[in-house]
């Protein structure tokens, strides 16, 4: 049976029948090729036993609980397939038991330090070194305003990286309060933008527009890539070395980080849940739910301010 024929079938149907993103697909490929190159004869005609041997080995390489899981997640879709499509007359993870894993917190940050990393992205930005007394194509100028465009969207918004650095150039040619974003299988949803953040997309927009080689870019971060866009590793990079300067250790910040900000303060400042799922574009409200110990947090402290046997 050929493995490697069959991973690329099942990786065509998540493409085409369930719109998986690039970083989705690239995921299953990676986890579906390392097994398959770990069994012998290939995945595709693996049993139960190979299969559980597998997992057994890579638990003993190191690999953590999530990824081990994350690993069977794939296999056990990809089986489906088989079986689904009439390609296997059985399903060999039926029996397998998915690796126990703790639910770690999210790492987030405090109000008080994303206010001062988004203020000294603000003050970089707006600094005539690099503002007014700058050529227009000058090169930290340039990548202090997109910077200062990219932490205010993400924190305004909570997109995910791969969102964000994708963004049409049509989002800050507009005004709007709202923009529409297709996010994880092609599903689109509706996302706000502040005051601050539209501006900063406007003066990163008008800088833009006088570098010829961005002018007729498609989207609002271009950028000489096969993508035509800003790498999410580049953001990344960037984000950190802001974090620093900002004092901040760099260890603790991401743009994952950032969206993990942007669900956790909206939480402690009263909102629902269920609003907050909609905003991150999760399909499932069990996704969310990672959040609770923010709820919770805010219960306890709603109790012991209000309540009138509160100590």
């Amino acid at each position: 049976m050929n493995s490697a024929a069959r991973i690329e079938a099942f990786l065509e149907m998540m493409s085409a029948e369930r719109g998986a993103a690039e970083n989705t697909l690239s995921s299953y490929r990676r986890d579906l090729e390392d097994a398959s190159d770990a069994i012998d004869g290939g995945l595709a005609g693996a049993a139960a036993t190979d299969i559980r041997a597998y997992l057994d080995d890579i638990a003993a390489r190191g690999f953590a609980p999530t990824s081990q899981a994350r690993k069977l997640s794939a296999i056990r879709q990809f089986f489906k397939f088989l079986y689904a499509e009439g390609l296997r007359a059985d399903d060999p993870t039926g029996t397998l038991d998915s690796p126990k894993k703790g639910r770690p917190l999210p790492k987030t940050m405090s109000e008080a330090d994303t206010g001062r990393l988004i203020d000294r992205a603000a003050l970089e930005a707006g600094d005539p070194r690099l503002g007014n007394d700058a050529a227009p194509g000058d090169s930290d100028w340039l990548a202090a305003l997109r910077l200062h465009a990219l932490v205010e969207v993400l924190y305004a918004t909570g997109l995910r990286v791969s969102e964000l650095v994708g963004l049409p150039v049509t989002v800050a040619q507009r005004d709007d309060r709202f923009f529409m974003v297709r996010g994880k299988g092609d599903k689109e949803r509706m996302v706000p933008l502040s005051a601050k953040a539209r501006t900063a997309m406007r003066s990163w927009l008008a800088a833009r527009a006088k570098v010829p080689s961005f002018a007729d870019s498609p989207f609002l971060f271009p950028a000489a890539s096969d993508s035509g866009y800003l790498s999410r590793q580049v953001f990344a990079r960037d984000l950190k070395g802001l974090a620093a300067r900002a004092g901040i250790a760099s260890a603790k910040i991401s743009p994952h980080v950032l969206r993990h900000a942007f669900a956790s303060h909206l939480l402690q400042n009263g909102a629902d849940l269920r609003a907050v799922q909609q905003l991150l574009g999760h399909a499932d409200i069990s996704t969310t739910q990672i959040y609770t110990h923010v709820l919770e947090e805010r219960l306890v402290r709603l109790v012991n301010d209000h309540h009138p046997l509160a100590d």
